[in-house]
């Protein structure tokens, strides 16, 4: 269910996914409140669970995981334990930045980064040892263009 936000939480949350390092005068300043108001509702926001956590974005190619691959997953196991293992061997393996259960055709995408492609090979040759898979397709990204964290903050409704 989603939590209700006001025009000020909005613009504290833009703030925060711009860059969440400011302190809460610059916060209080951009957004025209002062920093107890917005302390309290960064807090609500918090217990709410409206602000998850709060991160460090590093550039991938700086740290020498220049390849990105989109893998697509098809499998003809669907019980508990395969699933169950698949999940296990997905999160203990930090090159994979996102997975996502799908619906049509193929049933998993993971987002992986590595160094190059001899790397997704050793990733790869891991999973499958791991989890029995169907089929596995990996594209290349070529080019990133565009990439963000930010969500879309859409204005409150009008009562």
């Amino acid at each position: 269910m989603a939590v209700r936000l006001d025009e000020i939480d909005r613009k504290i949350l833009t703030e925060l996914q711009l860059d969440a390092s400011q302190s809460l005068d610059e916060i209080a300043r951009k957004v025209g409140s002062s920093k107890t108001p917005v302390w309290n509702r960064i807090r609500r926001m918090r217990e709410a669970g409206v602000i998850v956590q709060q991160t460090t974005v590093l550039d991938p190619e700086a740290l020498g995981l220049e390849a990105c691959f989109f893998v697509l997953i098809r499998t003809s196991e669907h019980e508990a334990e395969w699933q169950r293992k698949f999940l296990k061997a997905l999160l203990d393996r930090p090159e994979v930045m996102e997975a996502h259960r799908l619906a049509g055709d193929i049933d998993y995408i993971l987002k992986v980064r590595v160094r190059n492609a001899r790397a997704y090979d050793t990733f790869y040759q891991a999973l499958i040892a791991e989890v029995r898979i169907y089929n596995v397709t990996a594209l290349l990204s070529m080019e990133e263009i565009k990439s963000t964290t930010l969500l879309p903050l859409l204005p409150a409704a009008v009562p």
